[in-house]
Parts: structure tokens; sequence; C-alpha cells
């Protein structure tokens, strides 16, 4: 009987803990859970402190407010104040920021310590962050200890360096003179025919030979020398030298039956050069020395030696005047002069005699037709080709021209013309003599 008593109390006690230790047994489950869904939050998204976890935060979290009451840092304040303002100019320092972790932080379940650091105010931590300070006093801000963010922006204009000036460059196209003469014809003095452009005086009077000459000083009161190039057009290579090696004052004369004539015009105007037409005319050994096609001849009636010429002078357009190339039969005879010369008072171009015949009627006629003239003086290379010939004959036109104040000179476009009068033009300053066009010299000479 008494042990059956005494066996009950032992079951009533294991009955009595059974279900605490289910009860213990689920609570460590729920527990267990509540945990890890706790730890999967927290990784998701920054959550608010765990409550259990205040407390022994709540120093390192009232750091920061201790910090920002003892140092305001008034400069930084005044950048971000300037950031706020200027919208062009770029942030001095870097948005992204790193918290200092605190010391002695007691260990946590959660694998990231700094996230609930950045759910702080970014702009509260920037202003008590040491690298702030520190890219502020580094940023070479002269205007660092002003009060105001408008002062700092104006200093920074103030102070930056001008860039420096950048002297103005003028460029001309290749082989264009610093002399160069406007662009030809003057849509003034053009008339249109059945064999093309002519030149003619313009309705307000201007003549071409005035219009297309090359200025020169006519107070200069040195002796005056006017050398003409001519028979150009025909060699490609003699054109160019004469037009790119000889001074700029040296008339050149074309061939009005050479190619690209208007072109190389246009190429020697833009040098600086004043521009003849040659006309050919009959010599008197003709047909063994031949001037060229459409040649003026005195056994041609005046109309048709009119239209030849007419031909000649609708070519090209931009030249001052014509100069006769050979013609020492046809200058000679006052019939067939006399209609020419009228034909180019009428037209407004002046006229050269190139003398190839001592009895040249051309001068005389012209003067008395109130024909724009000018006589040549010497033939540079007419005979021999060589640096002797040539120099002598440019000693010659510096006499005539110290004598008599205008002297002219005619040469063809041979290497060693071009050469001697390339290297005698250089001498003449110190010699006293200007080298000028064929229009400055124009009813300067007398008869003969």
């Amino acid at each position: 009987m008494s042990d059956k008593n005494s066996d009950q109390p032992s079951r009533l006690s294991s009955v009595a803990i059974l279900p605490w230790m289910v009860a213990l047994v689920l609570f460590l489950v729920l527990a267990g859970s509540v945990t890890m869904l706790g730890l999967g939050l927290t990784a998701d998204r920054p959550a608010e402190p765990n409550p259990e976890m205040a407390q022994d935060e709540q120093p390192a979290m009232a750091e920061a407010p201790a910090a920002e009451n003892e140092e305001p840092r008034p400069a930084a304040q005044e950048v971000a104040e300037s950031h706020a303002d200027v919208e062009a100019e770029p942030p001095l320092v870097s948005p992204v920021v790193t918290p200092t972790p605190p010391v002695d932080e007691p260990a946590m379940p959660v694998t990231e310590p700094q996230e609930p650091v950045e759910a702080l105010e970014p702009q509260s931590v920037q202003l008590n962050e040491p690298p702030v300070a520190e890219a502020v006093t580094e940023a070479p801000q002269p205007a660092a200890t002003s009060s105001k963010a408008g002062d700092v922006v104006e200093t920074e204009v103030a102070t930056a360096p001008s860039p420096p000036a950048v002297p103005e460059v003028v460029t001309r196209p290749s082989g264009v003179s610093p002399n160069a003469l406007p662009p030809a014809p003057d849509p003034g003095l053009v008339e249109t025919s059945p064999l093309g452009p002519l030149p003619r005086i313009g309705l307000d009077g201007r003549e071409p030979w005035k219009v297309y000459a090359r200025p020169h000083n006519n107070g200069d009161e040195r002796p005056k020398v006017a050398i003409i190039l001519s028979g150009l057009g025909l060699s490609s290579a003699a054109t160019e030298a004469a037009i790119q090696d000889l001074p700029s004052e040296v008339t050149l004369a074309y061939q009005p039956f050479a190619d690209n004539i208007q072109q190389w015009i246009r190429l020697s105007r833009a040098a600086g050069h004043e521009v003849l037409l040659n006309l050919p005319m009959e010599p008197v050994d003709f047909p063994a020395n031949d001037p060229g096609p459409r040649a003026l001849f005195v056994t041609l009636s005046p109309e048709e030696n009119q239209d030849r010429m007419r031909w000649a002078l609708s070519r090209v357009s931009g030249y001052v005047g014509v100069v006769n190339h050979m013609g020492s039969r046809f200058t000679t005879s006052q019939e067939s002069m006399q209609p020419i010369l009228a034909e180019l008072k009428a037209r407004g171009l002046l006229f050269v005699d190139a003398r190839s015949a001592a009895r040249s009627v051309a001068t005389s006629l012209a003067t008395q037709m109130e024909v724009p003239r000018a006589i040549n003086d010497r033939f540079l290379d007419n005979r021999e080709v060589s640096r002797a010939t040539v120099d002598a004959r440019l000693a010659e036109v510096e006499r005539i021209a110290q004598d008599a104040g205008v002297s002219i000179a005619i040469g063809q476009a041979f290497p060693v013309t071009i050469e001697r009068i390339r290297e005698w033009a250089a001498t003449l300053d110190r010699k006293g003599i200007a080298l000028v066009p064929i229009s400055a010299v124009v009813d300067r000479q007398s008869d003969r």
C-alpha cells in the first residue's frame, strides 16, 4: 500500500513537466523564426535599430550631435550654400560619405553594421566629417574667409587669368601680292559684241586705261623707268616666272592668241602687275618673220584690220592698252594706223609704240589724235640674249631716265632677261630711280 502511494507523485511530476518542455521548444522555434525574419528585413532595407540594441548604441549615436554643437564649421556651410545658389559650378567635395565606425561597438547579429548609419541625414553627416573640412581647406579658394557664397564665386571669376591675346593672322592666296589689283573686268567698262566682251568708256566717263592701271605716286619726282615684258602667255614656265619673280611694278604684255590668257591676266593682276595686250602687226620682212594669226597688214582694208583688232581686244579683259608686236612696216603707214588709233581712243585704251621702225608715225599720229601714248626707248634682248647685253641696255635706260626724266624698255620672257631685270630692280632705290608701271609715264615723252 505504501509503494503504490509513493509512485503516484512521481508520475504526476512527469506529466506536469512535459507541457513546459513542449512550450519551451515551441518558444525557441518561434524565437528563431522571428530572429531569421528580422535578419532578412535588415538585409533588404535599413531598418530602425532594434529596441534591444538601442541602449547599447545610444552612446555612439549621441556623439554626432555633440560634435555638431561643439564645432559648427562655417566654411563647410558656405560651400553648401554656394552649391545651392550656383547651379553651373560643380560641387567642391564628393557627396559620398564614409562614416567613422564607432569604437568598442558591441557585437551584433547584424552582418553589416554600417547600414543603420546610412539612415542619417547626408547633409548633417557631411558637415561633420573631417574629410569634408580637409577638402575645403585644400581647395584653392582665394576668398574662403568671405561670409557670402556669392563673394566666393565673384572672386574666382575676378582672379582667373585672362587668355592671352591671339594676334590676327592675315592670310593671302598663293601668288597674291600685298599690292594686288582689283579683279577685272569692271562691268561698267564692258561692251557685249558677237566676238566677245570689248572694253569701252563707261557712262560716267571712266576710261579702262585709268581704271585698270596700277596706282603710283604722282608726287614722286625721281626719274622714272617703265619695263614691259612682252610676248607672254605662249610658255607657261616663262609666264609664271615673270608673274612671280619680277617686281609688281613691271608691266606684262600678253599675246592675244595665247591659251588661258584670261587666267594669266587674272594671276598677273593678283600679283600687282599692270597688263598690256600685244597687237600683232606686219613687219618689213614678212613672211620670213611671221607676227602670228590675225595680224594687221597694210594690204587689208581699214575695216578688216579693225575687225582683227576687235577680235584681239575681245580675247581678255583687264588690260590698260596695247603695244605693237613687230609692225616695222605697219606702223610706218599713216593710212593703216589712223583707224587703229581711233578705235583705241574710242575704247579708252592707251597705245605703246614699240618703235620697231625708226620711221614709225604711230607716236606723232597718236599725239595729234589725243590718244594716250608712250614710246619705247630700248629693246633689252632684241638681237642678242646674254647677261652682258641685258645689263648694258638697262644701264642705257637709267641714263635716259636721268636725262629726260622718263624712259621705257621692252624685253622678252627669256630666263636671263627675267633674272637681270629682277637683280637690276633691286638697285634702283639707292640710285634714286623709281620703277613704275607703263600708265605712270603716259604722255610724258616727246614725239620722235
